[in-house]
């Protein structure tokens, strides 16, 4: 598929490397603040639609899909440690077609959650400073953590960590205070779908409120993308990515419980400060628990951007690498050592979207509501090519060196497969028109995925992809 090195002219390759420099921690900070923002925003959206108990069974559905689905993707990453992931995962099971495929929807998946989150930056600002527009305040916040992510990934790993461990901390401190004025009854009134009790028709509320309970753990599938950066992929990353999980299993549901018992939980269902809201309802409007969370708050949110912003650079390098994307977009920092130019073109993407308003607010839904479905639509079909990838690779290269086997093989990818289907299924009905949107992406991409052919030939030899 790529050429041997004797066919490109003499160090081709060197601006196409990754420094390997991440520990286990710094992986695991980046697998818990990839998804961390999702405890604080997003989610409540959901309740729009399935109520408070019926997105109880929305999420659970959905925990269980990302708990089989990150032990069994684990295997593919320790097996194929690249900074591609799922993209090297299908090329390497499936060919060119099948690595496009894991790739554009990789790609939307991470380029279109930065500015749901950066909306919900600029809105956390605004209950500080009324008069700052929350769109100028996310633009700010790309132009800042694209040069944080250029100056180097040490430097941006450290400070992951750092804010991912903040921004558990506010969690904790959230579910705390407001402990105790959590009543059940508040809760539980109106919580199947806005009905007392559940009817079939409560169904249809909670299969449409699946990607708000994806929001919870979208993208944390993006540590594979920093395989190529880890200085022990095989060991750290399966430790990572096991505990990343379980972490943010159990927030998700601490948040979602303490959240919807402080208060009338309708009023929390379509904003993107359902946090500091809930507070109100327990220490008032003016009380300094209320500015802590939303400065703190703030951790939570910049841990996902920043290391979202990590991820969609890692995978647009490694389609140019590959040749999927423009040679330009694979050149990293002579200094740095970072894939600087794929950065930019991520956040000139990002900042596109929070200002098309137009174009990316409808079907009744909010701008924020539509970027989280269309990132969540690319993680979904990428989920699927993934776990089918899995399974061709167990039957066609039953010799790969797998030092991390997913448990309760077949059941456990099985399932997740399941699920994520299910998932698929329920979305384009319910969301037709962003999935209509999303189906044109991947066509015009096939496109010129079509047209250059030889420029993926003439691309430098991947070891990982082509032993």
């Amino acid at each position: 598929m790529g050429a041997t090195s004797t066919d490109r002219p003499a160090g081709v390759i060197t601006h196409h490397e990754l420094k390997q420099t991440l520990g286990t921690w710094q992986l695991w900070g980046i697998a818990v603040g990839l998804v961390i923002s999702g405890e604080y925003f997003g989610w409540s959206y959901g309740w729009a639609s399935a109520g408070t108990l019926g997105f109880v069974v929305t999420a659970l559905f959905i925990a269980a899909m990302y708990t089989t689905f990150i032990f069994s993707f684990t295997e593919l990453t320790t097996s194929i440690p690249h900074a591609g992931g799922p993209f090297a995962y299908a090329r390497h099971a499936f060919g060119p077609v099948g690595g496009y495929v894991a790739g554009v929807a990789t790609l939307v998946e991470f380029v279109f959650a930065p500015p749901a989150i950066a909306l919900a930056i600029g809105a956390y600002l605004h209950v500080q400073f009324p008069g700052l527009e929350p769109k100028h305040a996310a633009m700010a916040a790309y132009l800042v953590f694209m040069a944080l992510n250029i100056v180097g990934v040490q430097v941006a790993a450290a400070f992951e960590l750092c804010v991912t461990l903040l921004a558990i901390f506010e969690l904790l401190v959230f579910m705390g205070v407001v402990s105790p004025g959590f009543q059940w009854a508040h809760f539980a009134k109106g919580g199947w779908a806005g009905a007392e009790h559940f009817s079939v028709g409560t169904w249809h509320g909670i299969f449409a409120a699946i990607p708000f309970a994806i929001w919870f753990f979208l993208a944390i599938e993006g540590v594979a993308m920093a395989a190529e950066e880890a200085k022990q992929p095989k060991r750290s990353i399966p430790i990572a990515y096991v505990t990343g999980i379980l972490t943010l299993v159990v927030l998700a549901i601490g948040v979602m419980v303490f959240a919807g018992g402080a208060g009338d939980w309708t009023r929390l269902s379509n904003i993107n400060d359902p946090l500091p809201q809930a507070m109100k309802y327990i220490v008032g409007e003016h009380s300094g628990w209320m500015h802590m969370l939303v400065w703190l708050g703030l951790f939570g949110l910049v841990a996902s951007f920043h290391g979202i912003i990590l991820g969609y650079s890692r995978q647009i390098f490694a389609l140019a690498r590959a040749g999927y994307l423009p040679d330009w977009l694979a050149k990293v920092h002579p200094r740095f050592k970072t894939p600087h130019r794929a950065i930019i073109a991520g956040g000139v993407i990002g900042i596109a979207a929070i200002y098309s308003d137009e174009l990316v607010q409808f079907a009744g839904q909010t701008l924020t509501a539509n970027i989280v479905t269309m990132s969540v639509f690319g993680a979904i079909v990428m989920y699927i090519v993934s776990m089918l990838a899995l399974f061709k690779l167990r039957r066609a290269e039953p010799h790969l060196e797998r030092p991390f086997r997913a448990p309760l093989f077949p059941y456990f990818p099985a399932f997740a497969l399941f699920a994520a289907v299910v998932s698929l299924a329920t979305m384009i009905y319910f969301n037709w028109q962003v999935a209509i949107v999303f189906a044109v992406f991947v066509a015009l991409g096939y496109g010129y995925f079509l047209t250059t052919r030889e420029q993926r030939a003439l691309a430098p030899t991947d070891a990982l992809l082509e032993e």
